[in-house]
């Protein structure tokens, strides 16, 4: 038996009815599955396990590939897996993870993953689940591991750790409070993950409500004499005929303000009324089709800089191109449509508010919008379920992806009120939205408690202080000490040699096999 001992750190105090004993000393066997990865395909007799397999609740078997029978019995001779033996992840990502097997049927596995044998009078499967799952040793175990490009335990280290045994009964009786207690944690954690989709319906319900003139029903009564919606498309009417250099460029205006709305069904406010956007914006642009760069004097935004409403600026490709720059360059305001993605996300939108100069990419549309829309307010539409359903209905799907030409865009129709009526919109959005972002912040401290009580639950268990001790029970000291005694006979009479016994049952020293384990 190793010298090299993995000790756990001072302060993990237990009862002093507990004993104290090596992994080795309380499994029939500690060892792992094969060392070399064998041909294994989706079908197949017997399945084949992985670290990707062992999940905390047992194994994930969805996605099982399979060896031979012939593969199987090489492997199951020196790894032999049984219903509820323990089976703990020793190399990899998810190292030290620990799940008893609730499979009845034999499996093979791979050497990322030891197969831990209990001796089921001494030690109950869940009992050793949860302790090597406790935070105390999974981080003393995961501190030993060794390897610099795959970090590994390895089985030498997973024998000599010491592990607190209770008495039997008193192990069973942990093992069901923990269960116990972790069911009512994981019903908190099934009532929280309905807030966060809760939270998205609040925030369209929130929209709806705005862009229907609701949200501001009570200021509409406190503010009757601002100017109407039918006034200020009137006056960016007359502005843009004023503008217009050509008698074909002002036929062209008339022939925008001349068209009917026709898709807005959903009831709006007195005074306010169904507009399309071309009537109340000035240009809708596509973005530079030029290469980008990894480095380079400005940003150009693509659609993947478009997020909720909002610029990411990470990510970022750029240009030093200085005629696209001044050909596309973004000004405070600008609002960004992806006319050109997939069928669920195209037409997502963001407003530019001037944090860095940039200019913007081919699958975008800049919409550059008369001063009496405020942007704020035309951002916030356009991440309507109202707008989205327009986008569905009028988007041209490709193989992959689809696509919102800026004719398309130009004839959404927005519910459009006085500019005074536009900002208290926004600022009854941004004052519910605010509220929305509490609840999402208390439902993440939320779960990251209830992850700390579930680690409290099994910290306060292997310290024994969550369930009261019995007396009566059996203390495990003399088991260990008959099992102890048992071992020491087998290996003092071997009659077979050490490297033929070695081959038969692949033991370690220390580790005989005890009688009816044959």
């Amino acid at each position: 038996m190793s010298d090299e001992l993995i000790e756990l750190p001072e302060g993990y105090g237990y009862p002093e009815h507990w004993i104290t004993a090596l992994l080795s000393e309380v499994c029939h066997l500690v060892t792992d599955g094969t060392h070399h990865s064998p041909p294994n395909s989706a079908e197949g007799t017997y399945a084949y396990i992985t670290a990707k397999n062992i999940k905390p609740h047992g194994l994930d078997t969805t996605e099982l590939t399979y060896v031979t029978e012939e593969v199987h019995k090489s492997i199951y001779s020196r790894c032999p897996v049984e219903y509820e033996d323990v089976l703990y992840i020793k190399d990899g990502v998810t190292t030290g993870l620990a799940a008893v097997n609730h499979l009845t049927e034999a499996f093979s596995m791979l050497s990322s993953v030891a197969l831990l044998k209990p001796i089921r009078d001494l030690v109950d499967p869940y009992y050793l689940k949860y302790w090597l799952n406790s935070p105390i040793t999974f981080k003393s175990m995961t501190g030993s591991m060794t390897g610099s490009a795959i970090r590994r335990l390895i089985l030498q280290k997973i024998r000599s750790v010491d592990i607190p045994v209770p008495p039997l009964n008193e192990q069973k009786r942990i093992v069901a409070k923990i269960e116990e207690l972790n069911d009512r944690t994981q019903r908190a954690k099934e009532a929280l993950e309905a807030i966060p989709e809760l939270c998205d319906r609040f925030r369209q319900s929130v929209l709806a409500a705005a862009f229907r003139g609701d949200l501001t029903a009570d200021w509409r009564e406190q503010n009757p004499d601002v100017e109407p919606a039918s006034v200020l498309l009137e006056r960016i009417r007359d502005k843009r005929l004023i503008e217009a250099k050509t008698d074909k460029h002002k036929e062209n205006i008339e022939a925008i303000y001349a068209y009917e709305e026709e898709f807005g069904t959903e009831p709006l406010a007195d005074d306010w009324q169904y507009i399309t956007l071309e009537k109340l914006c000035h240009t809708f642009q596509y973005g530079t089709s030029a290469k980008s760069s990894a480095e380079g004097k400005v940003p150009v935004l693509r659609m993947g800089n478009l997020q909720n409403g909002e610029i990411d600026w990470n990510d970022l490709v750029y240009t030093s191109d200085d005629d696209e720059i001044a050909k596309y360059s973004l000004k405070p305001g600008d609002i960004l449509f992806n006319r050109t993605n997939s069928p669920e996300l195209v037409g997502k939108t963001s407003i530019y508010r001037g944090e860095r100069f940039a200019i913007f990419a081919g699958y975008l549309i800049k919409i550059d919008n008369y001063v009496e829309l405020d942007s704020e307010y035309l951002n916030y539409c356009l991440n309507t379920k109202y707008a989205k359903d327009y986008c569905w209905r009028v988007k041209t799907d490709g193989v992959s992806q689809s696509n919102i030409n800026a004719q398309k865009i130009a004839k959404f129709e927005i519910p459009f009120c006085s500019l005074q009526e536009q900002k208290e919109v926004v600022q009854q959005i941004r004052s519910l939205f605010k509220a929305i972002v509490q609840i999402e912040q208390q439902y993440q401290e939320a779960k990251k408690q209830l992850e700390r009580f579930n680690q409290s639950i099994l910290a306060k268990a292997f310290r024994g202080e969550l369930v009261p001790q019995d007396p009566d029970d059996e203390p495990a000291s003399v088991l260990l000490e008959r099992i102890r005694a048992e071992r020491e006979q087998l290996n003092n009479g071997k009659k077979k040699s050490q490297t033929s016994e070695k081959r038969r049952s692949k033991t370690v020293e220390g580790q005989g096999v005890l009688p009816g384990f044959e």
